[in-house]
């Protein structure tokens, strides 16, 4: 589907849900959750949400207290994910059990042909399982996500039919996988699915660990030193208390985050799909905060 029909049909669900927003759906008492499609919506942050303008073309804040909405736009749009895709990665190589400290060879199997990215992973090297998970998570490093895949009992195909054997079985209906890095626009979800992957992510300890990371220094055979920073410049921020992130971007899916945080003593999950600016989702994702905060000192007390 092209960028634009997606954006189009984005728009229209969009706009569902705006109409529903203004008394079809999302209206009701405060405190009362209603619902807009799959999800439940919490009304007394539904009433404020039009004080919340997004860029991302789909969104979604769900409270992990009560799991209910506290923002939903777009949230049933099926568009690529790109790299939030390294999230089944991770839990697909966790659950297998197999050794981190067993190493593996970057091999020319590994090299992306798709969008042709580079990699300071030369064909050759040989690094932990453990480490090419460190990097794929924290620095969304391609070439460590398809060996990751390549290693797997039953290679690659095995691998990509246990990620959405992982999809089905966490409800994620609206999803699917072909490939382990993310590079094809193939791999597609929704909102809300991606939602459920990041709950789910989030009882593995490496994912939050590695995910959370702000830098790794990777030591060569050769003893040359590579270093590597986390793809989201928000965990460095003393003002966010992020407990599990993921960047992603190709054309086709343009700027997307996934975070679970804790805002405002609040657990929450947020996604945020398809941003148009290089930094707009760490706008969007600063707007969501503000905005939780902001509606969480006006909750009354008891």
């Amino acid at each position: 589907m092209s960028r634009f029909l997606r954006v189009l049909t984005a728009g229209l669900v969009f706009a569902g849900l705006a109409a529903a927003a203004h008394g079809d759906g999302l209206a009701g008492s405060k405190g009362v959750a209603v619902t807009a499609g799959d999800q439940s919506i919490d009304a007394a942050f539904a009433a404020r949400a039009k004080h919340l303008n997004l860029k991302s073309a789909s969104a979604l804040v769900i409270s992990q207290d009560n799991g209910h909405a506290l923002y939903a736009k777009n949230t049933q749009a099926v568009v690529p994910i790109a790299s939030i895709t390294k999230l089944m990665t991770a839990m697909v190589t966790l659950d297998a059990h197999l050794g981190l400290d067993d190493r593996i060879t970057i091999s020319e199997a590994d090299i992306d042909e798709i969008k042709n990215t580079r990699s300071r992973l030369k064909v050759g090297t040989t690094l932990p399982r453990g480490v090419l998970l460190h990097l794929a998570l924290m620095s969304s490093e391609n070439r460590a996500a398809a060996a990751l895949s390549r290693a797997y009992p039953g290679g690659h195909a095995a691998f990509v039919a246990a990620m959405n054997q992982k999809a089905i079985e966490l409800g994620m209906w609206r999803t699917r996988f072909v490939d382990s890095t993310g590079l094809s626009s193939d791999n597609v979800s929704t909102a809300e699915d991606l939602a459920k992957m990041v709950a789910a992510a989030y009882h593995y300890q490496p994912v939050r660990n590695f995910t959370t990371d702000t830098t790794h220094a990777v030591r060569l055979v050769n003893g040359r030193i590579l270093q590597y920073r986390n793809s989201n410049g928000l965990v460095q921020n003393p003002s966010w208390h992020i407990g599990l992130s993921k960047t992603g971007y190709i054309s086709e899916a343009g700027r997307c985050l996934v975070m679970q945080a804790e805002i405002a003593s609040r657990p929450v999950v947020i996604v945020l799909l398809d941003s148009w600016g290089k930094k707009t989702r760490m706008g969007d994702a600063n707007r969501i905060k503000k905005w939780i905060e902001s509606n969480s000192a006006r909750q009354p007390a008891g």
